[in-house]
C-alpha cells in the first residue's frame, strides 16, 4: 500500500527513498530524512511504475510494423497482406476508421 507522509514541521509532502540503506522520507524543504520502513512500499511501487511509464519511440516508417496483419488486397502491388489500425478520426458517433498499410509496398489506404 502507497502511503502518502506529510512533514511535521514545514507541512510539506515527503518522498520515500532509500538513503544509505535504509528507507524513509525526506523532506525536500527542510532537507530532513527520516528513516520508516513504510517508506518502503511507496519507494518500491514509485521505481515500478516510472519504468512502466517509459515513452517508447517508433521510427515513422516502421509505425505500422507494430500492428497486426490482416488480409486484405493491396491495389498498387496486389499483395494480399497488410498491417491495420482502427482509430477514431471523426465524432463518437460514427464509426471507427480503419487504416491499412502494405506489408510488401508500404501503400497506405484507409476503409471508412
Amino acid at each position: 500500500m502507497v502511503s502518502i507522509e506529510f512533514c511535521k514541521k514545514c507541512g510539506n509532502l515527503l518522498i520515500a527513498e532509500k538513503r544509505s540503506g535504509r528507507y524513509g522520507w525526506y523532506c525536500r524543504r527542510c532537507n530532513k530524512f527520516s528513516s520508516d520502513d513504510k517508506a518502503k512500499t511507496t519507494a518500491l511501487s514509485e521505481k515500478i511504475r516510472d519504468e512502466d511509464e517509459k515513452i517508447k519511440v517508433v521510427n515513422p516508417e516502421d509505425e505500422y510494423l507494430q500492428y497486426p496483419v490482416t488480409d486484405v488486397h493491396c491495389d498498387k502491388c496486389h499483395n494480399n497482406k497488410a498491417y491495420w489500425v482502427l482509430q477514431q478520426t471523426r465524432g463518437g458517433d460514427e464509426p471507427q476508421t480503419k487504416f491499412f498499410c502494405c506489408t510488401k509496398c508500404k501503400n497506405k489506404w484507409r476503409e471508412y
